[in-house]
């Protein structure tokens, strides 16, 4: 039997776990030129917020009663397809499910001899190639210059971090605990990072780890943190517009800050939202220079790493508390499916 999660209900606001239901059925037979996957690991991520409300986006909305899709790694356990056999491994974005039956075409091998499996749902998948191309297409960053990355303990902003190093650049990090901040420090080489939730005069707390103003924002959190960081803009900075996790649970309607319109005249600064598809004819340009930094030691990361198919909706949830470090992930047990 395979399991599936659908989508229940659309969300005003925080999503629950009345948010998902689960189903069960029959795994189907596979077609001609069709395989069946067993997922292995699944990728939770903030986008998929925006994914279950019904309004028009640049990614088309879940439907209701059909399984979610996200990045998925699994393995072929049937083939009808000269492209894979049973036992390869591959990754795609797939439902949440134990098994898809899908064409071969909707996935790509991978080698878990180059990395660990779940690397390709993080520093080297779409979390490494977020980072890659929206600070380096976007950002720009120089010798010298100083970047800031909110959220930059997760899966994205860690990343960034430490290729804005690999730039030469000083590179501050905002984060929600004091174990992410020793952390962005400690491991990913950061020279300074500032804890949003207890630094109480947060403006002055960035001000004092940025003396030099900010060259280079990139953005994954909006809110009170980019109303802070945003008054420190130097002349012509940038700012790669990645996500906006603080209002992605908010209700419609509500007040969407900052105002920056004032601040990006007068600093002629440059402000670009971006999604990783307006890349798509590069992502092998960006996976090979991810996977170069990696194999130099040049890029860690860390992944945090729920067991149980079951619990996807739990690992989903927690993203929005901000309980993660580095990459969330929900990894299926040996002894499912």
């Amino acid at each position: 039997m395979n399991k599936i999660i659908t989508l229940r209900s659309r969300p005003q606001g925080w999503p629950t776990n009345e948010t998902f239901e689960f189903k069960e059925a029959q795994v189907e037979a596979p077609a001609e030129g069709q395989i069946v996957v067993r997922s292995l690991y699944f990728s939770v991520d903030p986008y998929m917020r925006g994914r279950m409300n019904g309004s028009k986006s640049y990614i088309p909305p879940y439907e209701l009663g059909e399984a979610i899709v996200g990045g998925i790694v699994g393995e072929v356990t049937e083939s009808r397809s000269d492209a894979y056999k049973p036992s390869d491994k591959v990754m795609g974005y797939l439902g949440w499910k134990l098994y898809n039956v899908i064409d071969a075409a909707a996935v790509r091998r991978i080698d878990e001899n180059l990395a660990p499996l779940s690397a390709y749902l993080s520093v080297i998948g779409m979390t490494g190639l977020t980072a890659y191309f929206g600070l380096m297409d976007i950002g720009k960053p120089k010798a010298g210059e100083t970047v800031v990355v909110s959220g930059a303990a997760g899966a994205v902003g860690s990343i960034v971090g430490q290729i804005a190093k690999i730039q030469g650049a000083r590179v501050v990090g905002i984060a929600g605990s004091d174990e992410k901040v020793k952390l962005l420090t400690d491991k990913f080489g950061f020279d300074a990072a500032v804890n949003y939730k207890t630094a109480g005069d947060l403006k002055a707390a960035i001000a004092e780890a940025c003396p030099n103003g900010v060259d280079v924002y990139f953005d994954n959190v909006g809110g009170d943190v980019t109303d802070a960081v945003m008054s420190l803009l130097n002349d012509y900075a940038r700012i790669p517009l990645c996500g906006a996790i603080s209002a992605y649970n908010m209700e419609e309607g509500a007040d969407l800050r900052p105002s920056i319109l004032t601040k990006l005249i007068k600093t002629r600064s440059m402000i670009k939202g971006f999604v990783l598809n307006d890349y798509a004819d590069r992502l092998e340009e960006g996976a090979k220079q991810l996977g170069q930094w990696l194999s130099e030691g040049k890029l860690k990361y860390e992944e945090t790493i729920i067991e149980g198919f079951d619990r996807i909706p739990e690992a989903f949830l927690e993203l929005f508390k901000g309980t993660n470090v580095g990459k969330m992930l929900v990894k299926v047990a040996p002894d499912e499916g």
